[in-house]
């Protein structure tokens, strides 16, 4: 009974033991199956890239073989043309070899000439020496024998002068071709890899800002072959960047521009293979008041000036334009003018003017210019020739009178002794405006700038 038991018990046990390793089988083979798949599927994708690259290696190999031929035209396009330059050149050293030979020749010829002329001449001479020999009238021969005794010394005498061949030399070309210098430029010809630019650097130290006028310098890019430069200002304003100088050069000035305003400047390389990165932007701040002198140049020719420009006269009675050297179009300026002279019955005109203001005849009177002429007692406005706004109060000698632009309400205003001078004179002042004055016979005014503006006038 007992022996059955432990049968039955056995038996039992080998059939859950063949129970557990049959699940166990079953789990392992979940577990290889499933990293075959991965595996399989990780190959598989790697094959998959892997044929994707040889597709694009064989593309690139395609390219390659297009960008070689496309290289070998470009070769032989510019090796063709460095032939018929060549070709060219050779003619045009034939042609000069050709063009001295025939100076040469020339010259050659006509001292043939002369030392045929020469021989003509001292053959004849020597045949009637020979003739007056013959003589045997003592008297006859004395008679001619002092002057062909002279003749004859003169031309033994001149002989080499007229025979013989100046130090310039006939018989040979003074003509050496020089091909070294091709020849090595042939040699050195060879391929360069190029590639755009790396980014400029901006050498802020040589950087400056003076009135209206902005200087950036900058160096190469390392490393880098580069064909010319771009130079990029924005408006002063935070606006975008324009385009203001394009070539090889490292340093540029830019003048013209607004003052008190801060303008970033930008630089990039260029070359064959396209533009490189901009540099660093810099930010440059112009004067916030405005220096500035007359412009002879702009101004009328009959003016006189004191040599730094700061002083004008006239000589003539009629009245001429003095135009300054800075043009306004935006922000507030303000300027005077001292009456250093004042012997005439005269009113000289200031203010502002356009470029285009005839020089000839008093500011304000045609449509460019826009002024207050004054007198010992009173000023009126003018533009076009229209007259406005009489106030009483005039000039004399040591006299200031100030003058006030103010493009910001794009307004024009006067002072005279620091005192405003009627309302405000002008209003609805667009574009660029040149500080003005006209004066003729017996005036004389000097002009200030780089001064702070007064406080605004009452709009009347």
């Amino acid at each position: 009974m007992n022996t059955l038991r432990v049968y039955y018990m056995h038996h039992a046990c080998a059939v859950q033991l063949n129970f557990v390793w049959t699940a166990i089988s079953f789990v392992i083979f979940d577990f290889f199956q499933t990293e075959l798949s991965q595996n399989l599927q990780q190959l598989s994708e790697k094959a998959r890239t892997t044929t994707e690259f040889i597709q694009r290696l064989k593309q690139m190999s395609e390219k390659l073989n297009g960008e070689c031929e496309e290289l070998e035209r470009q070769v032989d396009a510019r090796c063709d043309a460095l032939i018929r330059s060549i070709e060219r050149r050779r003619q045009w050293l034939i042609d000069a070899v050709r063009q001295d030979k025939e100076i040469k020749q020339r010259s050659l010829k006509d001292h043939v000439t002369s030392c045929t002329c020469k021989l003509q001449k001292t053959t004849s001479l020597l045949q009637f020496c020979i003739e007056a020999l013959k003589e045997n009238d003592p008297v006859s021969f004395l008679q001619v024998g002092s002057m062909l005794i002279a003749r004859v010394s003169n031309t033994d005498m001149t002989w080499h002068k007229d025979v013989l061949p100046s130090p310039r030399s006939y018989h040979q070309l003074d003509l050496t071709l020089d091909d070294n210098t091709v020849l090595k430029a042939i040699e050195h010809m060879n391929f360069i890899q190029m590639k755009t630019p790396s980014a400029a650097l901006i050498i802020a130290e040589e950087c400056s800002a003076e009135n209206n006028s902005v200087t950036i310098a900058w160096q190469p890019p390392v490393s880098s072959y580069v064909e010319g430069y771009v130079l990029e200002l924005d408006d002063g304003n935070g606006g975008d960047f324009r385009e203001v100088y394009c070539g090889t050069e490292t340093i540029c000035t830019v003048d013209g521009l607004h003052f008190n305003c801060t303008y970033n400047a930008r630089v990039k390389a260029f070359n064959s293979a396209g533009e490189g990165e901009y540099s660093e932007v810099i930010g440059l701040q112009t004067s916030e008041v405005a220096w500035f002198t007359f412009d002879p140049c702009l101004s009328s020719p009959e003016l006189c000036f004191t040599p730094d420009n700061m002083t004008v006269t006239c000589e003539g009675f009629e009245h001429r334009v003095a135009l300054g050297s800075v043009g306004f179009s935006r922000g507030v300026h303000y300027w005077e003018f001292t009456i250093d002279r004042y012997d005439a019955d005269t009113d000289p005109s200031f203010g502002v003017a356009r470029l285009d203001v005839s020089k000839e005849e008093m500011l304000g009177k045609d449509e460019s210019g826009w002024s207050m002429y004054i007198d010992k007692q009173r000023s009126w406005f003018m533009h076009c020739r229209s007259h406005e706004q009489r106030c009483e109060g005039g000039i004399q000698v040591g006299s200031t009178v100030g003058v006030l632009l103010d493009l910001n309400k794009h307004q024009l205003s006067f002072f005279v002794n620091d005192e405003p001078q009627g309302p405000v004179a002008f209003n609805g002042l667009y574009g660029v405006f040149y500080p003005a004055v006209s004066v003729n016979r017996g005036v004389a005014v000097t002009l200030h700038t780089a001064l702070d503006a007064p406080s605004d006038i009452e709009d009347c």
